[in-house]
């Protein structure tokens, strides 16, 4: 009778053990982890931010004396135009301004306008024996025994032919549209000279500048060396295709990430930002506009609820470059420490913008999950400085620029936007927690 007595006790004191402790547990602070971060820069950048091609719009695609051309493209200081057009009445020759192009801004950054004809040169592409030039040279006529090295034409050919100055020929003018654009027009001059001559469908790049430095000083030849990419084809035949193609391929985005901010939170909303708000004033615009992350991690350090708070800049560089070539993009890992209920945002400059920023949507992720979390990052306008060509603004602070200020509501930057069709945002920048 005791022993069931005893027995009793013991069964109707088990829930207050339990509740004693679960009372334990809950005082214990939960566990944590220390997942790695690494942010990578995945990005296959090109050299050429952009380029296309130009014929004459009416009924035929040449360029006829009195007749003219144009095209538009947006630039930065530092940047050049170039294009290639043949000289139709040749057999080999072609019209393009030295390397690296035509320099559209003057040193402080005041846009060139008005008759540029003096930097255009005449070239020989060295794959044709030259005929005098004039309507009845035969095409593609006689091939170069071994193919010669593209040289300038200074007056006369390699066979003693006569020539007018290109810059009588041919007359190039800019015009400055504003926010970074220009218009560039050929007009055929040649009818008036001793060389006249109808210009044929042609293509036209803009490299990208990074470090103060063009990616590409010669996108459709070099002096001096042999011919390639089908150049060729505009230099015999005035068929821009090839070349064009070509072109097209090397044209794309190329920009660095700016030093990471990483942050780890509980209990809030992400503290870095927020759409359909205006920018806060806590740093995240010197983020956005010139990747300085130093102003909103002091905030952020501050904000009661935030747990961690970094800073990453790449070894070397600070900047995180993109891939180059053979060369992999650059990428930058940290070690936190997290727990049960944690969350987890990042944010980083698209470089060459005005305010274009990548982030963590809406509120960030789970920071105590595994993976590639790159599909929960966005590219967001901070609304904070008004928008150019990425790669291509004469005010984006990256390419020595000012930005022009504006105040709207910060927004995802759509896709197609208004000046380019960007990759998929994890082809850019790659996220993973380990």
């Amino acid at each position: 009778m005791k022993r069931r007595h005893l027995t009793c006790l013991s069964l109707a004191a088990l829930p207050l053990v339990m509740a004693a402790c679960n009372k334990d547990d809950d005082n214990m602070p939960p566990a944590t982890s220390t997942p790695t971060i690494t942010i990578e820069n995945v990005l296959d950048s090109k050299p050429l931010v952009e380029s296309g091609t130009f014929k004459n719009e009416g009924a035929s695609p040449l360029v006829m004396p009195g007749e003219s051309v144009s095209f538009q493209f947006s630039a930065a200081k530092g940047q050049t135009v170039t294009f290639a057009t043949m000289y139709g009445w040749s057999n080999d020759l072609f019209f393009a301004p030295a390397n690296p192009g035509i320099k559209v801004y003057e040193d402080n950054g005041t846009p060139i306008e008005g008759d540029v004809s003096a930097q255009i040169k005449l070239w020989d592409n060295g794959t044709r024996i030259n005929q005098v030039p004039g309507a009845s040279v035969a095409h593609p006529g006689t091939a170069e025994t071994a193919p010669q090295n593209i040289t300038e034409v200074k007056g006369t050919d390699a066979q003693g032919n006569t020539y007018a100055a290109a810059s009588s020929l041919m007359k190039v003018t800019l015009h400055y549209e504003g926010n970074s654009k220009f218009t560039l027009t050929i007009t055929n001059t040649s009818g008036s000279t001793t060389n006249p001559t109808p210009f044929s469908p042609g293509v036209w790049a803009i490299s990208y500048i990074a470090g103060g430095n063009l990616l590409n000083t010669a996108p459709l030849y070099e002096a001096g060396k042999p011919t390639a990419n089908g150049l060729t084809n505009i230099a015999e035949m005035g068929d821009n295709t090839e070349l064009g193609a070509y072109i097209a391929g090397q044209t794309g985005i190329f920009t660095p990430l700016s030093p990471v901010l990483v942050v780890v939170y509980n209990g809030i909303d992400n503290p870095i930002y927020k759409t359909g708000e205006k920018d806060r004033g806590q740093g995240l615009k010197e983020l956005a506009q010139q990747g300085d992350a130093s102003g909103l991690a002091a905030y952020l350090k501050t904000v009661q609820g935030v747990k961690e708070v970094y800073v990453l800049p790449a070894a070397g560089s600070n900047v995180l470059l993109p891939k180059i070539g053979a060369q992999a993009g650059s990428s930058v890992s940290q070690q936190l420490n997290v727990a049960a209920g944690d969350r987890l945002a990042i944010a980083t400059m698209y470089g060459l913008s005005n305010d274009w920023f990548f982030a963590s949507k809406d509120n960030g992720v789970d920071a105590t999950q595994k993976g590639d979390i790159s599909s929960s990052i966005g590219l967001y306008d901070n609304g904070t400085a008004i928008n150019q060509f990425p790669g291509a603004g004469i005010t984006q602070f990256n390419l020595a620029g000012t930005p022009l200020e504006e105040s709207q509501n910060i927004e995802a930057v759509p896709n197609p936007n208004a000046f380019t069709t960007l990759p998929e945002i994890p082809n850019i920048i790659k996220v993973t927690l380990n």
